[in-house]
């Protein structure tokens, strides 16, 4: 017997961005059987459920808007409640309960009636959130066609409080989450803005190597400051920009399920992260660097240079990335910061063994890093999540029995269900993740990097430098290299440039005028870096001036940048906890527990990046690459870990929002639970 799979397909949108498709199956439902080489391409046909269809008009709009992970999990659990309120309002058959609004109808046409109010509730709350964003010159006209698609007009206002259509009844419980999202401190009616926070240290100006004199704390987020910048739909932002906090705010936001003591603090306080120096915020006038932090700071911070180091497909070794060999990771092992799984080896579902899934290890990070993107070309990662549950959803093996017990259920209640669960989770861990960010205010690898290396090497106390004269440095001074705030070396990933390692024909010869300094041996930045920047989605041709890729060079380490585009680099908010790692624990939770199985329908998940098609930073992959799951759990790990392949977390952001994920997902589900079955 053959494994049956579905596989995620990235379709390419124009050349102006206005967006990849994550397809699952066709543009509806794409499904490939067998797993293996020259099977069939079946395509099916799917119907799909009213709640399907406007969930997919939310991550359309999502993914032209501006990518506030905060703002859009928020989004995607309103959309998610007044879909399920409006399912409960003509439930005459279980013990349902809404959650924001209560009415209760009986119909003869229970169907059409859901129909209508969830078209009708969900049409005029996303018109309303999505009125004046950055995107609505596209979503607005989407969100209008699908509307008169579901047969209704697009002007509708119910004859009195009376009204008991069903349009009326959507209508009304549209008005209540529009009211409740104006009061949940969120601050919707000024977009969003936090006016409380103002970051310690002033931006830090991307194209210019280090730091600049903007850093009074070196443990703390750093805004970045760009001379053009674009958001994900390639739309530039106008003129200078320098980053603002996205969701600072967001600790006071009502969640789902999460409870507390004290409103002051985040829901989960994972501890303080690895700090780059001891810091006494009462010393001097701005306070003062009194020590030299946590050596595991240090450490974390080589280990993501050691991941920009792997991103050369030209020498990068084979390996085999199949579920026979990895996943099955416990969350004991990840409390302790450790990958313990080794893989499952045989398919429970089918018995059969996971077949090898050999790639150029640079091709797998490449991807990686940006299939789970959250920058350019996203819908941010709970948008992510509702097309992977989407995707479980469509999944020809799966049998609605929610919670894998009782009756099969249509589409429609399956829907409803999931998307309160998962949204539900989603929202709850943007609020957790950004209460721990903005309480930390944790900086990011691109500053401590930088930070690092300009205080100088912390591995040999005493090691000076005298630098060889060169035509531009014709009389050098000794240079004292250690420090110990400064950079860990390592051979071949992080050394001095010396006399010897800059002399004619080795390898630091292009950098002999930094005689002294720290050389990285990493991934230099996009192609064509040199050129003016750019918002389009143009990859460089093969025969253009630059490479189609960058691989590794020998640079500056004042000079690193994340494996992004230069347009966009770093999220615009602290590092500590990731929300990707957050996010993706708490929906595989979920989604375990609402599938009654922790393995993807048929035990295997996959995405396919067709050679040479789907990178955006680059041409790539080399050749064409497998993502492949056998749990939702592994998927979730390759989440955060990806993070550290794209530069923009350490190892403490990633794991300690593995733990924060896993708890969330869990209370999510159990509240979603007594929703559905009426025992709050």
């Amino acid at each position: 017997m053959m494994n049956a799979r579905v596989v995620l397909l990235r379709l390419r949108g124009d050349s102006v961005r206005i967006r990849h498709s994550w397809a699952i199956a066709i543009v509806s439902s794409l499904l490939f059987l067998a797993q293996g080489c020259g099977e069939p391409l079946v395509i099916v046909e799917a119907d799909y459920s009213v709640a399907r269809e406007w969930n997919d008009v939310l991550l359309d709009a999502i993914r032209v808007d501006t990518p506030r992970p905060t703002v859009h999990s928020r989004n995607l659990f309103h959309l998610s409640v007044v879909m399920w309120d409006c399912w409960v309002a003509y439930d005459t058959e279980t013990s349902a309960v809404p959650y924001w609004y209560f009415e209760s109808h009986e119909t003869d046409d229970v169907a059409g009636a859901r129909h209508a109010c969830i078209s009708r509730a969900a049409f005029r709350l996303l018109k309303y959130r999505f009125a004046n964003s950055i995107g609505a010159g596209s979503s607005i006209p989407s969100i209008d066609a699908k509307m008169l698609e579901m047969g209704y007009e697009l002007i509708f206002v119910p004859t009195g409080a009376d009204d008991e259509s069903p349009q009326a009844v959507g209508y009304r419980i549209a008005s209540s989450a529009i009211s409740h999202g104006l009061s949940d401190g969120a601050n919707e009616a000024n977009d969003y803005e936090d006016p409380d926070y103002s970051p310690v240290n002033l931006g830090l100006i991307f194209k210019i190597s280090g730091t600049g004199f903007g850093i009074v704390n070196p443990n703390r987020w750093s805004p970045l400051a760009f001379d053009f910048a674009c958001l994900q739909n390639g739309i530039p932002l106008p003129g200078a920009q320098t980053q603002i906090f996205v969701g600072s705010n967001w600790n006071a936001v009502t969640p789902f399920a999460l409870t507390r003591e004290d409103d002051s603090v985040p829901y989960f306080d994972p501890g303080a992260p690895p700090m780059a120096v001891d810091f006494d915020p009462d010393l001097g006038f701005n306070g003062t660097i009194t020590g030299p932090g946590d050596p595991e700071f240090k450490e974390q911070i080589l280990s993501v240079v050691r991941y920009s180091s792997l991103l050369n497909p030209d020498d990068a070794p084979v390996i085999n990335y199949s579920p026979a060999v990895r996943g099955n990771n416990s969350l004991m092992g990840l409390a302790n910061y450790v990958f313990d799984g080794t893989g499952y080896g045989v398919n429970p579902v089918t018995g059969e063994d996971y077949e090898p899934n050999w790639m150029n290890q640079a091709d797998y990070g490449r991807v990686l890093a940006e299939f789970w993107a959250d920058g350019p070309d996203s819908e941010t990662p709970p948008g992510h999540w509702n097309t992977l549950a989407n995707y479980v959803s469509d999944h020809p093996d799966v049998v609605k029995r929610i919670r894998g017990t009782g009756p099969v259920v249509d589409d429609l209640e399956w829907d409803v269900k999931i998307y309160l669960a998962v949204n539900g989770a989603l929202h709850d861990s943007a609020i957790a993740a950004w209460g721990a960010k903005a309480i930390y205010d944790y900086t990011r690898p691109i500053q401590g990097i930088r930070w690092l290396i300009e205080q100088g090497q912390s591995s040999t106390p005493g090691l000076v430098i005298n630098p060889a004269p060169t035509e531009n440095l014709p009389e050098p001074i000794p240079v004292d290299t250690y420090s110990e705030h400064g950079m860990l070396l390592e051979a071949g990933l992080s050394e001095l440039i010396t006399p010897a390692s800059s002399a004619a024909g080795q390898r630091h010869h292009h950098l002999r005028d930094y005689q002294g300094e720290i050389a990285l041996n990493v991934w230099p930045g996009e192609p064509g870096r040199a050129d003016p920047p750019t918002c389009l989605d143009v990859d460089p041709e093969p025969d253009a001036e630059h490479p189609s890729y960058s691989g590794r060079e020998w640079i500056r380490g004042v000079d690193w940048t994340t494996y992004q585009k230069r347009t966009f680099v770093t999220p615009p908010f602290a590092a500590y906890i990731s929300g990707h790692s957050s996010f993706s624990r708490a929906a595989a939770e979920v989604l375990s527990r609402f599938t009654a199985s922790p393995y993807f329908p048929g035990g295997f998940g996959e995405f396919v990046a067709p050679k040479d098609e789907f990178l955006l930073f680059e041409v790539g992959p080399t050749e064409t690459v497998h993502l492949q799951w056998a749990t939702y759990f592994d998927a979730a790990d390759e989440a955060g870990i990806s993070r550290l392949w794209g530069g923009i977390h350490i190892a403490a952001d990633d794991f300690e929002g593995r733990l924060v994920g896993a708890q969330i997902g869990v209370a999510a589900f159990e509240l979603a639970e007594k929703y559905w079955d009426g025992t709050l």
